[in-house]
């Protein structure tokens, strides 16, 4: 089974790089229209990947979004387990018991052999659960999409989903440590603080967990350099993922509009305080990760 996994903490634009990667004709996924309908009519879901290609066609465009790829959090809580949801750490391979393990690929290989395509492609983000899903699918390859940490931040902070508003002893990602409880209350528990903490936490993750990997089954793509050169960016990871550039995949690629327009946004959504306060808290990892050692205090 060819399985490729995008990744990223959520809100880093691993979504719109999803998108894209399974219009590619030779690649399947997990689809809304099965995580919303359960028995016969969600094993047609096959159908989804030839009805969401062509939603770019009038008649099909409203319905398009009945057929894109989901993350299956709720079909995938049905039919294997809750663990793959909503944990409280990073998932790590001795979380994987031999029945997860039978219970995962059984499920995807289902899916895999219904869809007769040679790659499935399945996005999830937040925890970077590199160890459990590599020792449940050895095979596996994985595109890690990262994100300027204050533009992450930025943005969960205006979605429903983001749990920090109910603080670090309610939220999905588990205690802070001593650092960072100090950190948090130095800044009067700012939730803006709270997100950049976070951030760090989920990176940290996929730093640690990644070390093991090899050229060869993991790539990080920085969202920035993507959406300044999608062409070239995707057949880079056309080409890791076992997919084939054609003229077909440039038609759908070039039906997305992808620009930078939000990339700084969070420099207008935010106070100078507030701006100074994820600075701070973000600076370690950004300037890891090579973004440049700018203020976004002394931008604005």
């Amino acid at each position: 089974m060819k399985l490729v996994f995008v990744i990223g903490t959520g809100r880093c634009g691993s979504t719109l790089l999803n998108e894209i990667l399974t219009k590619h004709q030779d690649s399947s996924y997990l689809s809304s229209f099965e995580e919303d309908h359960r028995g016969m009519l969600g094993k047609m879901s096959p159908l989804s990947g030839r009805l969401y290609r062509a939603g770019h066609l009038p008649l099909l465009k409203r319905f398009e979004h009945k057929f894109k790829p989901t993350e299956a959090y709720g079909l995938i809580r049905r039919k294997v387990s809750s663990i793959y949801v909503q944990p409280t750490k990073d998932l790590l391979a001795s979380d994987v018991t031999p029945w997860l393990q039978n219970r995962f690929r059984s499920f995807f290989q289902e899916r895999y052999e219904r869809a007769g395509k040679p790659v499935l492609i399945h996005k999830y983000t937040g925890w970077s659960r590199l160890g459990f899903f590599s020792k449940i699918f050895p095979e596996a390859k994985f595109v890690h999409v990262y994100r300027d940490g204050r533009a992450v931040a930025n943005s969960w902070l205006q979605v429903p989903w983001w749990t920090g508003y109910q603080g670090p002893d309610q939220w999905l990602w588990g205690p802070l440590n001593d650092q960072q409880k100090a950190v948090w209350e130095e800044c009067d528990q700012s939730y803006v603080a709270l997100a950049g903490l976070c951030w760090n936490m989920l990176m940290e993750s996929y730093e640690t967990s990644s070390a093991a990997f090899s050229s060869d089954n993991y790539l990080n793509v920085r969202y920035e350099d993507y959406i300044d050169d999608p062409a070239t960016w995707s057949k880079q990871i056309l080409e890791f993922s076992g997919l084939d550039w054609s003229s077909d995949f440039e038609s759908q690629l070039s039906r997305f509009n992808i620009t930078p327009a939000r990339a700084d946004a969070y420099r207008r959504d935010l106070s100078a305080n507030q701006l100074a306060i994820l600075d701070s808290i973000t600076a370690p990892t950004l300037s890891k990760l090579g973004y440049a050692d700018t203020s976004s205090v002394e931008q604005s």
